[in-house]
């Protein structure tokens, strides 16, 4: 029987355990024989959860045989982990373990260094901070999830049980995860990625720099039909030179910031408001309802309509 290890370090985000774990509990093979041996190990034997504390029934000993490792995120991501965990880490993936991490989990991985070189995700809000502590580490803040064969990464808690579905369609087959994904009452894929949820969050102001005011009147003027000559001639600068410095200031040029800002206040519109996805294209500045929802998939992830129907004020 295959077997799962979850390491449940001090500081252990609840959800991000139990969620995961109740997935593998959960599943079953024909003749309901269970699929799992699901244990919870951690260096001490009493686990800080902040609302409450938890006992573990295994000591990192009980890593060395599993089949997987799943490491649950901590409430303060970059604290620093006992050595010997980390030690406990390498060594069960050098034996060739395969581990995965749940959310803020995947700073776990990478302070073990089994992220080195590899893509991986962690949950949107700490992407930009695994980013620039862990600069070997090929970051997407977009996805779910991440599968590298060995080492597989997570975003949220709930992208942790589309991973733990992906990892038994892995083990047993479509037919036993979907089934599992009928007893966790959730879809065994989920349309789109982990973009839908971060797109609404308006990008940080370079605050201090030349452009800020630049980028404030794009905002407040994204739904006209600006071309990147009236982006210049509002900011007294040549094509050339914004190009240039808003590069440097922001990573990006000014029409994709244009349209992100577009695609922010139409999600904001989708949320709030019944309007047709043809009046909110005209809106937001698209030319089209086909530019619109073309951009609109490329940027969030997912259609208009699949971004009103998850986050729509009628789907509350």
């Amino acid at each position: 029987m295959h077997t799962v290890a979850f390491l449940a370090l001090d500081d252990v985000i609840p959800s991000d355990l139990a969620m995961p774990l109740d997935v593998f509990s959960r599943t079953r093979l024909p003749g309901e024989r269970q699929a799992y041996r699901v244990r919870v190990c951690a260096a001490e034997p009493e686990v800080d959860a902040r609302a409450f504390s938890l006992r573990a029934h295994h000591d990192l000993s009980g890593l060395v045989d599993a089949d997987t490792i799943v490491v649950p995120g901590t409430h303060d991501p970059s604290a620093p982990v006992p050595e010997k965990t980390l030690a406990a880490l390498r060594d069960a993936a050098a034996a060739g373990t395969r581990i995965a991490s749940i959310c803020v989990g995947t700073f776990v991985l990478a302070q073990a260094g089994l992220l080195d070189g590899l893509r991986a995700t962690t949950h949107w809000f700490a992407t930009d901070h695994l980013a620039a502590a862990f600069p070997d580490i090929d970051v997407d803040p977009d996805v779910l999830y991440v599968d590298n064969g060995q080492i597989l990464t997570s975003a949220g808690a709930a992208a942790g049980m589309d991973l733990s579905l992906h990892m038994v369609r892995r083990d047993y087959g479509s037919a036993v995860a979907a089934d599992a994904a009928r007893l966790s009452v959730m879809p065994l894929e989920r349309e789109g990625g982990q973009a839908q949820f971060i797109v609404n969050q308006p990008p940080a102001m370079p605050r201090g720099r030349a452009l800020e005011p630049l980028l404030r009147w794009l905002d407040e003027n994204a739904a006209r039909d600006l071309t990147l000559d009236d982006i210049a001639g509002h900011a007294g600068l040549s094509s050339r030179t914004l190009l240039r410095r808003f590069r440097e200031q922001t990573g990006t040029t000014p029409l994709q910031w244009l349209h992100r800002a577009r695609v922010r206040q139409a999600q904001h519109l989708l949320e709030t408001t019944e309007h047709p996805v043809e009046r909110i294209a005209t809106q937001v500045g698209f030319g089209s309802p086909t530019a619109f929802r073309d951009r609109f998939k490329r940027v969030a992830g997912v259609s208009p309509q699949a971004y009103r129907r998850a986050f729509g004020s009628t789907a509350r």
